[in-house]
């Protein structure tokens, strides 16, 4: 539910496709993000031709993978401060230039493992500045009655593109080679970032300076004022925390989804797959009728979705059936996320917005490392404890952890809207 009253007519979808500049910086998100999901299939596949002297090949991949999520830890919270000193255009704009620009640069670079753990961890980092940036921008760019849609076609998209871009990068990349030489992936995927800068520059938005924009930047002192907002804001706190939660769901069930495709025997990219649909399907729901869902509980009704798909996952071997139980958890995840991220773009100022973003990308990508290194080892050592049922068990206590979290953030929520009435 959101606090704010949203108009009996936002226009849906037909509003937002008739905002030229919303269209452009949607366009722009969904080439970069294409860009991104492909980019990640090719940096696996250069592993071979740079070699590393200090790890065998399994332990390359996993050290690849931390160079490229260890970013999202170490910066995602001091990202926001940039957002809010300068231009968001400026910003997405020279994410997306500087990540080509690594990536033509890479073909020059020593054959060697270290050099592309180098620039793995600078595009990343980057990416870390995009996305604030990019969720602060929406608001700039859509009236308010349209958050909701908005949320819901960049959450389609955002799906869209994991599951586009893994199911077909490969292809990309070998047709970029035959075409544009042996480094044809390189500058495939630079000429992604690069379409997407065209994209955003050719937005007209107006938006305010903060006063202090040309005063030096004061990492520390801006991270606390973030932190201190977020404190101080119930609504927006409970919010962010509530997204924390369903992603961290979410990321536990990426890893278990291995084991739960192989009991039911079906491609595990299949239930991701699956998941993504759900999402995209309550996306378009919500992004079309947003407004006959405004004192709904959606979140409350999101987490008991997606516990009632986790628990019912103990009790089938059905292929067809699991498979529309991960598309009920995807449904569930989008009846979670798209409100909050809603309510946060609607209850935050624009002079705070880089910030909160910040801090909200720093918790969602801790939401995904931390299951996805507890639930394996956990499913594991049930199973030694009492074999054959780690899965099931692990399965079930996510159920009741999202249970428990739907319903404390249904009251606490209540609390705080009745206390600003």
């Amino acid at each position: 539910m959101l606090p704010a009253k949203t108009p009996t007519d936002s226009g849906g979808f037909r509003a937002l496709l008739k905002n030229r500049n919303f269209l452009l910086l949607w366009g722009g998100q969904i080439l970069s993000q294409v860009a991104d999901k492909v980019l990640f299939v090719l940096l696996i596949d250069l592993l071979g031709a740079f070699p590393s002297m200090w790890f065998a090949p399994n332990s390359t991949r996993s050290v690849l993978m931390i160079a490229y999520t260890l970013p999202a830890v170490l910066f995602g919270s001091a990202a926001g401060i940039f957002v809010d000193r300068f231009p968001k255009k400026f910003i997405l704009n020279l994410s997306n230039l500087i990540q080509a620009s690594l990536l033509l640069v890479l073909p020059w670079l020593p054959r060697q493992f270290l050099s592309l753990l180098l620039i793995t961890f600078l595009i990343s980092g980057l990416a870390q500045v995009f996305a604030p940036a990019e969720q602060a921008a929406i608001p700039l760019l859509v009236k308010r009655e349209n958050l909701m849609t908005a949320n819901a076609l960049f959450t389609t998209s955002i799906m869209g593109a994991m599951i586009v871009g893994f199911a077909i990068g490969e292809s990309v990349l070998t047709w970029g080679r035959q075409w544009l030489g042996i480094n044809g992936g390189e500058l495939l995927v630079a000429g992604l970032y690069i379409l997407s800068t065209v994209a955003i520059q050719s937005i007209d938005v107006s938006e305010p300076p903060p006063d202090d924009r040309h005063v030096k930047v004061h990492p520390w002192k801006d991270i606390k004022e973030g932190w201190r907002y977020l404190r101080k804001n119930k609504l927006v706190r409970n919010a962010m925390l509530q997204m924390t939660m369903m992603y961290s769901v979410l990321a536990a069930l990426q890893v278990l989804s291995i084991p739960l495709a192989e009991e039911v025997g079906i491609p595990f990219g299949y239930l991701l797959s699956a998941l993504g649909i759900g999402m995209v399907l309550v996306a378009g729901v919500l992004g079309h009728w947003s407004d006959r869902f405004h004192h709904k509980p959606l979140p409350l009704i999101g987490f008991l979705t997606a516990s009632f798909a986790l628990t019912v996952f103990n009790f089938t071997r059905s292929s067809t059936i699991t498979l529309g139980l991960s598309a009920i958890l995807g449904a569930g995840a989008a009846l979670v996320a798209l409100p909050m991220q809603t309510l946060i773009q609607q209850q935050t100022p624009e002079s705070m917005r880089g910030k909160v973003f910040g801090f909200q990308n720093n918790a969602v990508n801790l939401a995904l490392t931390i299951p996805i290194g507890i639930s394996g080892p956990l499913t594991d050592f049930i199973d030694r404890l009492f074999p054959g049922y780690g899965l099931r068990v692990v399965l079930l206590g996510i159920g009741i952890f999202a249970s428990v979290v739907g319903i404390w953030a249904w009251r606490s929520t209540r609390r705080v809207l009745e206390d600003l009435i």
